[in-house]
Order: C-alpha cells, then structure tokens, then sequence
C-alpha cells in the first residue's frame, strides 16, 4: 500500500461517511457520525504523500478497508 496525500485521503473519507468535526492548526480532525470513529489527518503539504507510518495508523482507526484507498 502506496500513503496518500491529504487532499485525496480527505477524498476517500468523506466518500465513507466521515465529516469535518473541526480543524486545529495544521490538521482536520474527521468524525463518522455513524460509528462516532475519530481521525486526524495531518495537512503539512496538502499534495505531498503523509509520511507511511502516520498513513498506516490513519488507515486503521478509521476502520475504512485497504481497499477503498486505492492499490
């Protein structure tokens, strides 16, 4: 699994539900309203790829399957 940048990660979660809760800083803290799962996605440079280790952890507390983030 390739990280994204954060403009297309913010794609992916709000195509599965999740919504703004609030911004701080250099981050968007994401919600699902349905499962009331909460993930930050980090915005330093918003079309260079999140570092792998910060993608991973992002990938599962968001509970989204591998899948929905591309190959």
């Amino acid at each position: 699994m390739r990280p994204l940048s954060a403009a297309r990660l913010i794609k992916v979660f709000k195509e599965n539900g999740f919504i703004i809760s609030r911004r701080r800083g250099s981050h968007i803290i994401f919600k699902n309203p349905q499962t009331n799962i909460i993930v930050p996605v980090p915005l330093h440079g918003k079309s260079k790829p999140i570092p792998i280790g910060t993608f991973l952890t992002i990938v599962k507390q968001s509970k989204i399957p591998k899948s929905k983030f591309g190959k």
